[in-house]
């Protein structure tokens, strides 16, 4: 799968530069972002590309520290922060020709963590012309996290403890599995079609955190996830966090996974007959509509 690349794709991160990422996410955590929780004021939030889309002193805070300690550890690598990208677009750009690229969300459910609600994370991960090759989803509240990278299988470690491997859910019919559906994130003339289809599934429901979206997939608690913004920041680790996790994650039409996708749906599926059930239920997201004007 790897022969069109111009190198040979392997993870390029030893054990002890994984021990030092996910010690500068710990650190950061605790410097920057709980401190905050909880804590913030009316001034320390505001409104990025909508009312819904916030960023907070916290964000900033954290992306600038991560981005410190990164920079040290791979001098060479294009480091793409979510706040550095909505200031500079072309970032993204540059993601699926880079040969390490670190991406990361300092702080993921900002909407959740700005109004009090302990469901956020930090979501870090490393690509190789864009295709993940490690993956990490750190909780700064219960101080835990879920890792993985392409030849290891995931786990959830903490602080005391053995690391526990991951698996996602079994699957099922339809009517049995619930998931994640960004509902509100889908293009407005598709959102009609896609809530009629809801009461076929068991559940749908989204946590405003892909963070902890990924985590309890990778831990078989959810069956799917349905999401229409690829944003590398939210999904490039959690993609691969699932796959290893044992699970089916592509793009909806088929594609393969690549961080430097800027269009299309991602669909994660426990196995791959639950994701060919779930592709066929939302094909109507692929049609696209004709102007006869």
């Amino acid at each position: 799968m790897t022969d069109f690349l111009p190198v040979a794709l392997t993870a390029p991160l030893s054990k002890a530069q994984k021990v030092g990422l996910i010690n500068l996410v710990r650190r950061t955590a605790r410097a920057e972002i709980m401190p905050r929780f909880r804590n913030l004021s009316h001034a320390d939030i505001s409104a990025r590309s909508a009312p819904h889309d916030l960023v907070t002193e916290a964000d900033t805070a954290a992306e600038a520290m991560l981005m410190r300690g990164i920079q040290r550890m791979f001098p060479h690598a294009l480091i793409v922060g979510e706040e550095g990208a909505a200031k500079s677009p072309d970032l993204r750009n540059k993601i699926a020709e880079a040969e390490i690229a670190v991406i990361l969300d300092p702080l993921d459910g900002t909407w959740n963590f700005a109004h009090g609600l302990p469901l956020f994370g930090i979501i870090l991960s490393i690509t190789r012309f864009g295709h993940p090759v490690f993956g990490l989803l750190y909780d700064p509240v219960m101080d835990d996290w879920i890792f993985a990278d392409s030849e290891t299988p995931a786990h959830l470690s903490r602080n005391v403890g053995a690391d526990r491997p991951l698996s996602v859910s079994r699957g099922g019919d339809l009517e049995k599995m619930s998931g994640y559906i960004h509902l509100y994130l889908l293009p407005e003339e598709k959102q009609a079609e896609m809530a009629a289809c809801l009461p076929e599934f068991a559940r749908t429901v989204m946590l405003r955190c892909s963070c902890h979206e990924y985590r309890t997939l990778a831990q078989g608690g959810m069956d799917f996830m349905l999401s229409g913004i690829p944003n590398p920041w939210d999904h490039a680790a959690g993609v691969l966090i699932c796959q290893q996790a044992g699970g089916i994650v592509r793009m909806l039409d088929g594609q393969d996974y690549n961080a430097g996708i800027t269009e299309g749906y991602i669909l994660a599926a426990p196995n791959e007959a639950a994701w060919d059930v779930l592709k066929s239920r939302f094909s109507f997201l692929l049609d696209t509509q004709t102007d006869n004007g």
